[in-house]
């Protein structure tokens, strides 16, 4: 990792909230996702075999949802980029204040995705439903270029750097 210039920047505190919150964010996305997936294909809450599936496992692979988090992560701190901190007056520290802040940005854009039935079906084939790598790596290949398209992003790759841009 780069040695850190200025410890102190807002985006090395809010990638360091990010990170610290990482478990518990994964698991709210499953739980976005299983709601997503009974507003969207089950509204009824049949109990079929896929359904259950769904409710019920609790083993796989959380490299690639790890993956579509810290995309999101990523375009959290792209869109709040301000590097100055604030004046905090209520007694928390900044890096609780920007876990809350994140924590609270987070569910509001999984809740939006969620309501894409590409989205939900991406985000099932690589964790809920998860069969084999191949196709998880397809599910998140495809996960990531949704949410880009959400948020009218593109990622350029020029002489080695990643560069994001907004597409408005």
């Amino acid at each position: 990792m780069a040695k850190k210039l200025f410890p102190l920047d807002k985006n090395y505190i809010l990638q360091q909230a990010q990170l610290g919150i990482e478990k518990e964010m994964l698991g709210l996305m499953v739980a976005e996702v299983k709601n997503s997936f009974t507003l969207l294909f089950n509204p009824l809450e049949l109990q079929d075999d896929t359904y259950l599936q769904i409710l019920q496992q609790l083993d796989f692979p959380v490299d690639h949802l790890t993956v579509i988090y810290r995309q999101l992560a990523g375009i959290y701190r792209f869109r709040n980029g301000s590097n100055q901190l604030e004046l905090l007056f209520d007694g928390r520290s900044h890096f609780e204040k920007y876990q809350d802040d994140w924590s609270l940005c987070l569910k509001d854009w999984l809740r939006r995705l969620g309501q894409q039935e590409a989205y939900v079906k991406t985000m099932l084939r690589m964790t809920l439903l998860y069969d084999s790598p191949s196709r998880a790596v397809f599910a998140e290949n495809r996960c990531k270029s949704l949410i880009n398209e959400h948020f009218g992003l593109s990622i350029v790759k020029r002489k080695g750097n990643l560069i994001l841009k907004t597409g408005s």
